[in-house]
Parts: C-alpha cells; sequence; structure tokens
C-alpha cells in the first residue's frame, strides 16, 4: 500500500494497524531546536483516546506514545521523529465471524477489490484507530507552532449530531470542554446525550458534522493555484477515516447567498484589515486572510453496528452480517481532536514553505501581514 504520507516541508508518514502490536506516525521536517517530549504530545492524544465515557467505544487503549528518534535533551534536532503507541486492548476475535463477509458502508470489499487481501480484525489501516498517529504528530506541529507562531490558536467542537445542530446564538468555546461530545452548546449537548442513548442502546450509530477553528493565522500563507491552503485543508480533513465531506467557511450555504451578502467587506482597523463578517473562512485565493481559517467535515456513522444488514461473502453469496465487538456510535465525538490535529500540521507546512519563498513580511498595509 503506497502514499501513507502527507505534507511538504513538514511531512508526516503513519504506519500500523487497528489490532497489530502497534501505530504511529514518521515526521520529517520539524525545524530544530523546538521543545518537545512525550508529555507535550501525550496531552492531545488524552483528548482523543477510546473509553473516557458511555458515549465512545469501550475499547481500553492508554495511547501512551513513544518518542524513538529526532529529539536530544528535550529538543527537536531536525532529523526524523518516529512516534510510536502501542496497542493495548485488541479483541481480534470480535471479527472471527466477519472474516469472510464484508461489512457495508465500510471499506472492506474497496480494500479486496484493490489488493485481494486484508485485515478483517477491526479493519486495519481502515479503521479510525489509525488517527491516534495523526493526533500524535498533530502534537509535534503544535509544539512547532508555539515557537514559530505563538499567535496560532487551534480549537475544534462538534456542531451537529444526525440532524441535531448547536444553537449559534448559545455558542460558548468554554463549554466544550464541559461535555462529552466537544459541544459548545450544552443545551445542545443534553439533547445529544438523550439522543445517543438510545441509538447505542438500539445497536445503531449516527453521523456527525466537527468545525475547526484556527484564530491568530498570520495573512499569507498558500499560493495559487495549486498549493492552496484551503484545497490542502480540505485533503488532509477528507483523508480522516469515515469523513464524507469539507467545506470552508460557509462552505455548501455560500451557494444560497448573493454576490452581495457573500462579500465579506473589507476596513481598515489598528492592526491592519479587518472584515464584516467572514464567509470565506479565512482563505481568499488559496491564500490566508488574517481572519479566523474556518473548516467543517461530515463524519458518517459507524458501520460495525449490532443490526443486521444484506451483503455478499468472498464467494459472492449474498448473506446478511452483524459486528460485534466494540465501536463507537458516534465517531465524531473523537473525530475533533483528529481535526485541530491535521489542522495544526497543514498551518506549519505552510508556514514553513512560506518561509522557504517569501521570507519575512510583504505587503503591509499598517501593520504586519505577511507570517
Amino acid at each position: 500500500m503506497s502514499i501513507n504520507s502527507f505534507g511538504r516541508m513538514f511531512r508526516v508518514t503513519t504506519w500500523g494497524e487497528s489490532h497489530g502490536p502497534a501505530l504511529g506516525a514518521v515526521v520529517d521536517g520539524c525545524p530544530p531546536g523546538v521543545p518537545l517530549d512525550e508529555a507535550a504530545i501525550q496531552r492531545w492524544l488524552d483528548q482523543r483516546k477510546p473509553g473516557q465515557n458511555r458515549f465512545t467505544t469501550q475499547r481500553r487503549e492508554p495511547d501512551a506514545v513513544r518518542i524513538l528518534s529526532g529529539v536530544f535533551e528535550g529538543r527537536t534536532t531536525g532529523t526524523p521523529i518516529q512516534l510510536m503507541i502501542e496497542n493495548a486492548d485488541q479483541r481480534s476475535k470480535d471479527y472471527s465471524e466477519i472474516a469472510d463477509k464484508f461489512r457495508p458502508g465500510h471499506a472492506d470489499l474497496a480494500y479486496w477489490q484493490k489488493y485481494g487481501i486484508r485485515d478483517h480484525r477491526g479493519g486495519g489501516r481502515s479503521s479510525a484507530r489509525e488517527t491516534a498517529a495523526r493526533v500524535a504528530a498533530g502534537g509535534v506541529a503544535r509544539a512547532a507552532l508555539a515557537e514559530l507562531a505563538p499567535g496560532i490558536v487551534i480549537r475544534g467542537c462538534m456542531v451537529q449530531m444526525g440532524k441535531l445542530r448547536i444553537d449559534r446564538a448559545r455558542f460558548d468555546w468554554a463549554e466544550v470542554a464541559r461535555n462529552p461530545f466537544w459541544s459548545p452548546d450544552a443545551e445542545a449537548a443534553r439533547a445529544w446525550a438523550e439522543h445517543l442513548d438510545a441509538l447505542r442502546k438500539s445497536g445503531n450509530s449516527v453521523g456527525a458534522v466537527v468545525e475547526v477553528t484556527a484564530s491568530g493565522v498570520p495573512a499569507g500563507l498558500g499560493a495559487p493555484i495549486y498549493g492552496k491552503l484551503d484545497a490542502d485543508l480540505a485533503a488532509a480533513m477528507m483523508s480522516i477515516n469515515a469523513v464524507k465531506g469539507v467545506e470552508i467557511g460557509a462552505g455548501m450555504a455560500a451557494a444560497e447567498l448573493t454576490g452581495e451578502e457573500n462579500a465579506d467587506e473589507i476596513f481598515m482597523g489598528q492592526g491592519g484589515p479587518r472584515y464584516s463578517s467572514n464567509h470565506a473562512g479565512g482563505v481568499l485565493g488559496g491564500i490566508s486572510t488574517g481572519q479566523d481559517v474556518v473548516v467543517r467535515f461530515a463524519v458518517k456513522p459507524t458501520s460495525s453496528i449490532l443490526r443486521p444488514r444484506a451483503t455478499i461473502d468472498k464467494t459472492g453469496a449474498e448473506t446478511t452480517i452483524v459486528t460485534k465487538g466494540r465501536h463507537d456510535p458516534c465517531v465524531g465525538i473523537r473525530a475533533v481532536p483528529v481535526g485541530e490535529a491535521m489542522m495544526a500540521c497543514v498551518l506549519l507546512d505552510h508556514i514553513l514553505l512560506h518561509r522557504g519563498q517569501i521570507g519575512g513580511a510583504v505587503g503591509e498595509t499598517r501593520g504586519r501581514v505577511g507570517p
């Protein structure tokens, strides 16, 4: 299997399977001298790890990361950083009954058609467990961003579960840490808990929409035409297992607006340009504007459910399937820190690219515009 890497200057390669002995990432291109230790990465992995409440899979994984290379005396050396996370609570026998069957809505059949072999234990590389490696790599990116662009703040939340959406009038970033759904709306979180309890007990699952915002992003990141910041963000988010849609700023809703409504009017502020709105999601022409960069992605319901579904087996015979084991009734919950990690990786990659081509700030308008 090829193409397990993403990024240009800051390049991440993930490896490992859901039920293998370990998984992890090789991070190449991190600048030297960045303060980094395992605790700095672990804080982000602890936000993603399973089994923390009844609304996520009960697989018990400590997700303890080990740094095997690229760090000396607490600082990055500029050489490849090898990160490893050992799997500790695999139950491969839970998948023995589906070894010859393909789960509808899952990558099982597509993998079989492409490779002629597949790891049925949790889905192998198609499992959401692969995202632990991304979060670890994102921890490295955040450490580097803290040195190169300390003003950047990356935050994620869940804004929709199934058909239930948050009320933007009640949006409160402080609320995100107070509920198990990463919801910025306390009332929505209570409704989601009731809805997900019912689905979980019935053996069903549901999808979600996650929103990731990066504040303090300097203007000038990204390049036309094939190095657009929003294009790379879209590709990064779409590469997350179970993601089926990505939008920047107003996204699909922009099609409903007139040009007058959609245009983010520009005024002059004390620190530089300011805008009347942010329909662009902080990116115009593929280049950051200095506004918040806003990305949303839709996560499909997990395909591993206890309800029988029609499928076929390896011989082509029609049959039914029920997936046992421990699975997230809403994958979107644990996708929030994954989205944050991908945002961090892409932003750092573009900061390094910008430094390589442009260097310092250019195009200033009574205030620093470039990073």
